[in-house]
């Protein structure tokens, strides 16, 4: 069974150097100056945080400045699972707390694909492109509540539809392109979408993967889907007249609309992901602006 002395050695331990620029340390410095509250080791702080539900989280709210469009009052109005409630009457939208962090200092996303060709993103062109895509989702009818799903790469552009569909109020859901036909529907089936933005295909392994007969069927089968967004990641001059009601990604960003951003709930549902589905359906766990509802 081992030495229990050296079972009990840490396998890892932060430098001091560390320990001093650590978020974590400038929280407690922030607790002993604005709240009067000293801790003497991690424990009694991982101990107050369980103990004290209200003041733990109203001060981690209050030291990271959360953008909401209301105040925060309580913390937690119902302590209870299933049902807890969280920030009862906080109306707030996660986009506000992306782009808080914008700066000319550093690009917004560095991407690399495996051809090794290297994209950055600046805070200003994705702001542009979230704003003018959210104009366009507007366009179509999309309001708060409606589903928008994707069938996309892990791309910036990606990025970019979730932000701009987030800051309508909509719910995001988004499955990868090497998945198939059953295994999409058996998702977006049960959240019934208005929009699909997709890619033409994919590259794995140095080779095209042509998605557009897929996408045909999945529109077949999601009659609920009355509007697409058509990005062209293999063929630069993909025809969004193939499908209708659909408009290429580059119209759909083409523009300098103003970002607007829909306050909404602090459990307004955010995005859907998915279980594995190994024993049934897919489950939807649903992702809120404030937190996660398991449904």
């Amino acid at each position: 069974m081992g030495n229990p002395a050296s079972a009990a050695q840490a396998a890892w331990q932060p430098s001091a150097a560390a320990i001093r620029a650590a978020k974590i340390t400038a929280f407690t410095h922030w607790l002993a100056t604005e709240r009067g509250l000293r801790f003497a080791d991690y424990d009694a702080l991982w101990r107050w945080s369980v103990e004290d539900l209200e003041g733990f989280w109203g001060a981690v709210w209050d030291y990271f400045a959360i953008p909401s469009a209301t105040p925060r009052t309580r913390a937690l109005a119902y302590a209870r699972m299933p049902g807890a409630q969280w920030f009862p009457g906080v109306t707030m939208n996660y986009v506000d707390q992306v782009f808080r962090h914008a700066t000319a200092e550093r690009p917004a996303i560095i991407s690399r694909n495996e051809s090794g060709d290297d994209r950055e993103l600046s805070w200003a062109e994705m702001q542009r492109q979230v704003a003018a895509l959210a104009a366009t989702l507007r366009g179509m009818g999309v309001r708060r509540g409606d589903r928008v799903v994707a069938y996309l790469p892990n791309i910036p552009e990606t990025v970019v539809a979730f932000l701009a569909v987030a800051s309508v109020g909509a719910v995001w859901s988004v499955c990868s392109p090497d998945m198939g036909r059953i295994a999409v529907l058996d998702r977006f089936r049960q959240i019934e979408p208005k929009v699909l933005i997709a890619g033409d295909g994919y590259r794995y392994g140095g080779k095209p993967h042509d998605r557009r007969e897929l996408i045909h069927e999945l529109l077949a089968e999601l009659p609920g889907i009355d509007h697409m967004v058509l990005l062209p990641c293999l063929d630069a001059q993909a025809d969004a007249a193939e499908f209708a009601h659909c408009v290429t990604w580059a119209a759909a960003t083409a523009g300098n609309a103003p970002l607007q951003i829909e306050p909404v709930p602090f459990d307004h549902p955010l995005w859907v992901v998915y279980s594995s589905g190994t024993t049934g359906l897919p489950k939807p766990i649903v992702h809120c602006h404030g937190g996660i509802v398991v449904e």
